[in-house]
């Protein structure tokens, strides 16, 4: 499979619109593959449209979003999160991470919040640290209401 110029530009303004979402270090990565998969002469025209090619309005700076909470759904593993509400007030969770969802407000991580026991939406520019335990989070969500048993396995 080969992209002609035009074709790789437009993939590279669309992983463009990626900053600041779980997403963004992979589409890099795939932009990368795609011109080192592309004939010399398409890869240097691509470089040489996309110097050409000027994006007003570019959203503002927003911070990165860590690997462990960008890999979050794949490597299903339990999160530890330092997190602030919007009235600024934070807590530490762990939580089960099941999928995200991108607003006009943001990128959320949706996963079981077991300090509320239940399924949350957490802003990721709200997110004061992660780190990732070495327990597995169920391949499904919880259903509401119910605990995890001892060791965070099946409820008994």
């Amino acid at each position: 499979m080969n992209f002609s110029p035009d074709e790789a530009v437009a993939v590279a303004v669309a992983l463009g619109g990626m900053a600041g979402t779980p997403f963004a270090a992979a589409g890099s990565t795939a932009l990368r593959k795609i011109l080192a998969a592309m004939r010399d002469d398409d890869a240097t025209a691509a470089h040489d449209l996309a110097g050409r090619v000027h994006l007003l309005g570019v959203p503002q700076e927003v911070p990165p979003v860590p690997a462990v909470l960008a890999h979050a759904i794949s490597a299903r593993r339990v999160l530890r999160l330092r997190y602030k509400d919007r009235a600024g007030s934070g807590t530490t969770r762990d939580v089960e991470p099941l999928g995200y969802v991108g607003s006009s407000t943001g990128w959320y991580l949706l996963a079981w919040c077991r300090l509320r026991d239940g399924i949350r939406a957490f802003r990721l520019d709200r997110v004061g640290g992660v780190t990732a335990t070495s327990e597995r989070a169920p391949p499904e969500g919880r259903p509401a209401g119910r605990r995890p048993g001892p060791g965070g396995g099946p409820p008994p």
